[in-house]
C-alpha cells in the first residue's frame, strides 16, 4: 500500500457495507475526501478557542480525559452499528494498530493542552502547523515514501502562511510553546499511522472509537495522578468540554479518517493546517483577537497551498493522458496499412 506517492491510499472494497456508508466513505472522491479534511480543520480551529477558555476552570489531564471520554460515548452508536454491518472480523494485529493510533492521540493532545497552560491561542495554532513539514519528512524517513512533488513546496508555503498569520515572528520560545512543538511531531505520528490503518482496518468508526477510548483512559490516569479533578470546576467548563468532545474530537477526528482513507497523509496534512487560519478567524470573531495585516498573506498562502496540492497533480494527469494519446495516435498513423 503506498501512504504518499501519487494518488490516495487503496482502501479495500468492503462489499458488505450498506450504501450510504459507502457514499460516507469507500466510494468518496480525492475532492471530497479533502473537503472533509478542510471541514475538520475549521472545527479544529474553533477548538482552540475551547481549549483555551476551558483551562480557566479546569486543568488540561482532566479536560482531555473528559472530552474524549464523551468523544467516544458519542462514537460508540456509530461504531456496533458498523459492527453489525461489517462481517469480517477485525484481525489482534489491527486492534494493536487501533490502540498505537489511540497513544499517539492521547500524547499530541495532552501536550498540546498543557502548552496551552503557558503559551497564547496564537501561537499554539501555528506551532501546532509544523506538522505540515514534518508529517512529509517523517514518512520518507521512517516509512521511506516518497509524496509528489507539489506536496514539498505546498508544505512550506502552508508553513509560511501560518508563520505570517501568528505575525510573522515569535518572542522567546518558552515552555508552553515548546510543549506545543513537542506536540507537532506527535500530530505527525497520528497523520502517518491514520493513513496506515485507516484503510487497512476498513472500520473507520470503530478505529475512531479506539483512539477516544485509549485516550480518555491514559488522560484521566493523569488526572488522577497530577490533578484533583473536581465536578463543580467540571461543570463549569460543561460548554467548552461538549464542543471538544462532539465536535472537536467526535465529528473531526472522524472526517479525518474517513478523509484520510482516499487521501495521502502528507496532502491530508495540508488541508488539516488549515485549523490555524480558522482559531484566528474564530479568535477574532469570539475573543475579541485581531489578525495582523500580515496575516492576511498567511491566509491567502495556506489556501494556495491547499489548491496546489489539490489541483496540481490532477492537471498533471491530464496532461499525461493527453500526451499517451498523441504518442498513440502518431504510432497507428505510422503503421503500414494491408
Amino acid at each position: 500500500m503506498a501512504l504518499l506517492g501519487g494518488g490516495p491510499l487503496n482502501a479495500p472494497r468492503i462489499a458488505s457495507l450498506p450504501s450510504v456508508f459507502l457514499s460516507a466513505s469507500s466510494a468518496l472522491s480525492r475532492l471530497r475526501a479533502n473537503c472533509l479534511l478542510l471541514l475538520a480543520g475549521a472545527v479544529w480551529g474553533m477548538g482552540f478557542v475551547a481549549q483555551s477558555t476551558a483551562m480557566d476552570a479546569v486543568g488540561p489531564w482532566t479536560y482531555t480525559a473528559a472530552k474524549f471520554a464523551l468523544a467516544a460515548l458519542t462514537l460508540l452508536p456509530f461504531a456496533l452499528w458498523e459492527s453489525r454491518r461489517v462481517s469480517v472480523r477485525i484481525p489482534t494485529w489491527t486492534w494493536g494498530g487501533f490502540a498505537l493510533v489511540g497513544a499517539a492521540l492521547f500524547l499530541a493532545a495532552i501536550t498540546q493542552q498543557i502548552g496551552l497552560l503557558e503559551t497564547t491561542v496564537t501561537n499554539s495554532g501555528f506551532l501546532t502547523g509544523l506538522y505540515v513539514v514534518l508529517t512529509p519528512v517523517l514518512a520518507l524517513v521512517l516509512l521511506r515514501s516518497h509524496p509528489h512533488w507539489i506536496v514539498w513546496p505546498a508544505a512550506l508555503a502552508a508553513f509560511a502562511g501560518i508563520v505570517l498569520l501568528g505575525g510573522g515572528s515569535l518572542s522567546a520560545l518558552g515552555p508552553g510553546d515548546l510543549w506545543t512543538i513537542v506536540s507537532a511531531v506527535f500530530w505527525s505520528v497520528q497523520i502517518l499511522l491514520i493513513g496506515i490503518f485507516a484503510s487497512r482496518g476498513g472500520r473507520p468508526y470503530t478505529l475512531s472509537l479506539a483512539q477516544f477510548t485509549v485516550t480518555a483512559v491514559l488522560a484521566a490516569v493523569g488526572a488522577g495522578i497530577m490533578e484533583t479533578p473536581d465536578l463543580a470546576a467540571m461543570t463549569a467548563a460543561w460548554p467548552e468540554i461538549v464542543y471538544g468532545g462532539v465536535f472537536s474530537s467526535g465529528l473531526a477526528f472522524t472526517l479525518q479518517i474517513l478523509g484520510q482513507r482516499h487521501t495521502t497523509a502528507a496532502q491530508a496534512s495540508i488541508f488539516l493546517s488549515s485549523e490555524a487560519l480558522f482559531a484566528a478567524l474564530f479568535g477574532a470573531l469570539l475573543l475579541g483577537e485581531r489578525i495582523p495585516s500580515i496575516g492576511f498573506l498567511g491566509c491567502g498562502l495556506i489556501f494556495a497551498a491547499m489548491l496546489a496540492v489539490e489541483l496540481v497533480p490532477v492537471i498533471a494527469r491530464r496532461g499525461d493522458r493527453r500526451h499517451d494519446r498523441r504518442q498513440l495516435d502518431d504510432g497507428q498513423a505510422s503503421t503500414p496499412s494491408g
